[in-house]
């Protein structure tokens, strides 16, 4: 039985809350799961500055819910919990540098929001599985490289830690409450529908749009390595976790293909656009300070226990991302 087969018999017929829907992941995921023959509902603020976009739904309107609802308003939230056989739980503050300069939204978002949802499982829906989409970036700065899950969490900015509270509640109620839930630690994931208007979500956003728009790829530092999942390969890894009962409880890395310096990655994209042009500039000082130098993940736990892998090079995940830009740009200004 192939996997998309075996994902298709655990999902078809069910019911699926996404918050966070209309964003890149959590639309990606939605069409993933509409495919599927799933009973999908998103929740999403539609904030402007959060990366949720209803042109990220273009064409499956008709098929799934839309709740224009914040994770903030608990007790909206908690109406939409019972009768939900999964939750991907996707709504977040992605950006560092707001965490920094508005740590109390960061905090009500990430974490306050995050123990209220669960609050809601454990009272209206104890059944509910769901998936915590966490970040690489609780991490902070590698000991050592690969990074594996059993690395020190120790973030440089609030964002890390509201978002490791948030991954460490989930785990709790997991082991206390027999909420069957899991984390995917994300590294830079990136594909259509990712924000391109500016870095709030991922910096290679930005680098498509300049591309596209014939500016310049501004690169600071440019030795640092990192790794990057397609957002495909990344959708695979939620449905996986949602499906396999070796997950509950569990925390996983994701990771790519092999990492590359991010002036690779400039050369790179540049090459798969068939033009355009970088500069290298050094980190601004206020990045700089929590700027983590090389990442790359170790993924062979959730390759053990699950049997995912990375699906898609950098390259063909480049090409893609920029053809859907290439026609879709308007929409993401």
């Amino acid at each position: 039985m192939t996997p998309e087969v075996s994902l298709s018999h655990v999902f078809s017929g069910r019911s699926v809350l996404i918050t966070g829907g209309l964003g890149f992941i959590g639309s990606n995921l939605g069409r993933a799961l509409v495919k599927f023959g799933a009973r999908v509902t998103v929740v999403d603020a539609l904030i402007p500055e959060y990366g949720g976009n209803l042109r990220n739904i273009a064409g499956i309107t008709a098929k799934i819910k839309v709740h224009r609802t914040d994770v903030r308003e608990h007790a909206k939230l908690a109406r939409l919990v019972p009768g939900q056989d999964f939750l991907f739980n996707l709504a977040g503050q992605t950006s560092h540098m707001d965490s920094m300069t508005d740590p109390e939204t960061d905090l009500e978002i990430n974490c306050r929001a995050q123990l209220a949802l669960l609050e809601a499982c454990r009272k209206h829906n104890p059944g509910v599985r769901i998936v915590f989409a966490s970040t690489r970036q609780i991490y902070g700065k590698p000991d050592y490289l690969p990074v594996d899950e059993r690395h020190p969490v120790r973030p440089v900015d609030v964002n890390g830690i509201n978002k490791a509270a948030g991954e460490a509640f989930h785990l709790l109620y997991a082991r206390v409450h027999g909420i069957r839930a899991t984390a995917l630690r994300l590294t830079n994931t990136i594909g259509p529908r990712m924000r391109v208007k500016d870095a709030r979500q991922t910096f290679v956003g930005v680098w498509v749009r300049q591309l596209i728009e014939d500016e310049p790829i501004e690169v600071w530092g440019g030795e640092q390595k990192r790794d990057f999942t397609y957002v495909d390969d990344a959708v695979e890894a939620f449905l996986l976790a949602a499906a396999r009962e070796a997950a509950v409880g569990e925390v996983f890395n994701l990771g790519g293909p092999p990492p590359v310096t991010l002036q690779r990655l400039a050369e790179l994209m540049v090459e798969v656009n068939k033009g355009g042009a970088f500069v290298v500039r050094a980190f601004p000082a206020e990045r700089k300070k929590i700027d983590i130098g090389d990442y790359y993940a170790d993924d062979r736990k959730i390759a053990r226990l699950l049997g995912w892998k990375p699906r898609t090079d950098l390259r063909a995940a480049l090409t893609k991302t920029l053809g859907y830009y290439r026609k879709e740009l308007p929409h993401y200004l």
